[in-house]
């Protein structure tokens, strides 16, 4: 047995079983990432999809993903494979040859590669290892992240990621814990340190009943202003912040989509302390 310090959960794992996310499994007494390069979805995406509004607007990024994650969010649209424990039938690619297929696709207007789909930092051995060859071949390296690692992990990627769209899904501690699964504090603790050495933008997803009060929204977008970069200069107002709305999925499908109205009012309260607020399915 041995115990995972990725995230808040801490799993301890005995040997040959994986932990709580279904992507780290103890081999010979190490907590090794299953997940390394096994590769279920690939495609070439609008940047602004990832959603990134203020990082190379117009350009296009291979976005890649794996299996697992350490959050059980009820309303996860890629459910599929981030749910999925250590499938058997999903063959690897090494990071050289992810990183070829990126530049194969500098023709088609590709600046890099996007670790996104599932959780990424489940798996952040691939993530640092591929994106360390692929700023070796001059391209951009994007995490979509729900932000939920010690900053230790970070730390191990913070050379390599130069832009990252974290989602801050909520910003109650009950809403996290018992809805989610998941820990608010480490997420916040997450963002106010990737926003010292990188571009962040947060997405904000808003969940009927759950993360849509105009107090909630007060203290999110009041919390983000007060972000500080490596210096200790307020930054937070700069910091773009994404007003998603929510459509029933996997196993929210008993609730309705957020009324497109409350986005926009959300949005507006939250662009009394922000100056980039974008609202996104609507």
């Amino acid at each position: 047995m041995a115990e995972c310090g990725v995230c808040f959960h801490h799993c301890d794992i005995t040997e040959g079983k994986t932990g709580f996310c279904g992507a780290r499994k103890c081999v010979n007494g190490r907590i090794l990432p299953s997940n390394y390069g096994r590769i279920t979805s690939l495609a070439l995406d609008p940047i602004e999809k990832k959603p990134l509004r203020r990082f190379h607007p117009g350009s296009m990024i291979l976005s890649a993903g794996s299996f697992g994650c350490n959050l059980r969010c009820p309303f996860c649209q890629n459910h599929e494979i981030s749910m999925l424990r250590d499938p058997k039938d999903i063959e690897s690619v090494t990071p050289d040859e992810l990183v070829r297929c990126a530049v194969k696709y500098k023709s088609r207007g590709n600046i890099g590669i996007a670790f996104t789909y599932n959780e990424p930092l489940i798996g952040w051995e691939f993530v640092r290892d591929t994106a360390k060859i692929s700023h070796e071949a001059g391209l951009i390296n994007v995490l979509v992240t729900n932000g939920t690692a010690e900053l230790s992990v970070l730390e191990e990627l913070r050379p390599y990621i130069d832009a990252m769209n974290i989602d801050l899904k909520g910003f109650t501690a009950r809403y996290y814990s018992d809805v989610l699964g998941g820990d608010l504090e480490q997420v916040k603790a997450f963002i106010a340190s990737a926003v010292k050495s990188c571009h962040v933008e947060l997405t904000v997803l808003i969940v009927p009943g759950e993360s849509d009060s105009e107090n909630e929204m007060r203290d999110m977008s009041g919390w983000i202003a007060g972000l500080t970069d490596d210096g200790g200069k307020t930054i937070g107002e700069d910091i773009p912040l994404h007003v998603s709305r929510f459509f029933p999925r996997y196993r929210m499908t008993d609730r309705r989509a957020t009324d497109i109205d409350l986005i926009y009012r959300l949005a507006g309260i939250a662009n009394e302390k922000l100056k980039y607020v974008y609202t996104g399915n609507c």
